[in-house]
């Protein structure tokens, strides 16, 4: 998998939170969706990649995904921030996977203070 990422779109995940991000994690989150294929798109900031999770071609962001994920996502990806309205955009050249990329702090050493 590779996600491409605008200028934009790279800075505005990088400021988000405080500290600083160092790996992300794309996930296909389901839960409460009622059906597994119906999952959402979430960037998740991890301390750590998880065993057996993958990395994806992704420059300057590290990001990673879990193996079983990958059948939801296209090959390349693309991530770019619309500053107005504050919110990323997940796409391909296929489709629009959504206009408001979600981002959650799941590391544990967080402070969980949002920008």
């Amino acid at each position: 998998m590779r996600i491409e990422w605008t200028n934009e779109a790279a800075a505005a995940l990088q400021a988000k939170f405080d500290p600083p991000v160092r790996v992300w994690k794309l996930v296909s989150d389901n839960e409460g969706c009622g059906c597994a294929v119906n999952g959402v798109p979430f960037l998740w900031a991890v301390d750590a990649p998880a065993e057996g999770d993958l990395r994806a071609d992704s420059e300057p962001i590290e990001l990673w995904y879990e193996p079983q994920h990958a059948v939801y996502f296209d090959d390349v990806l693309r991530v770019s921030y619309d500053g107005a309205n504050r919110s990323f955009r997940l796409s391909s050249d296929g489709q629009i996977y959504t206009n408001a990329l979600g981002t959650v702090d799941l590391r544990t050493s967080a402070s969980t203070h949002i920008r």
